[in-house]
């Protein structure tokens, strides 16, 4: 049984994958008029480049159509949500992937020490 963060974050991440069964996680998107729906895409750990590149442009329509589940993309346009939305959807995509955005999981130190003169 998953006793840590981590471990619960993952099993999560399965449970959720194991409900469409075709990689995609259903997570909520908040459109500009306060309505939520559930929308299936990719975990944020499965974002291609493409995708991580039209986000950082601001191409959001380009970005929707990389990681969203092809029957999702007009309820995103429908929805048209706002920054604030985005940024939850990305959150919780990254949560349902089993990583919290913007955390590394590597080492915050270097593996070298550095020679004093």
């Amino acid at each position: 049984m998953p006793t840590t963060k981590k471990e619960l974050d993952a099993a999560a991440a399965q449970e959720a994958e194991a409900e469409t069964g075709d990689g995609y996680v259903t997570v909520p998107l908040a459109g500009y008029d306060g309505v939520t729906k559930d929308v299936r895409t990719l975990p944020a750990t499965r974002w291609r480049a493409s995708a991580i590149r039209a986000l950082n442009q601001g191409d959001m329509d380009t970005f929707f159509e990389l990681i969203l589940h092809e029957d999702d993309y007009e309820l995103y346009e429908e929805l048209d949500p706002t920054a604030e939305g985005i940024g939850h959807f990305a959150e919780a995509a990254s949560r349902a992937g089993g990583d919290d955005l913007g955390k590394s999981s590597g080492s915050s130190r270097s593996g070298r020490s550095t020679r004093r003169r």
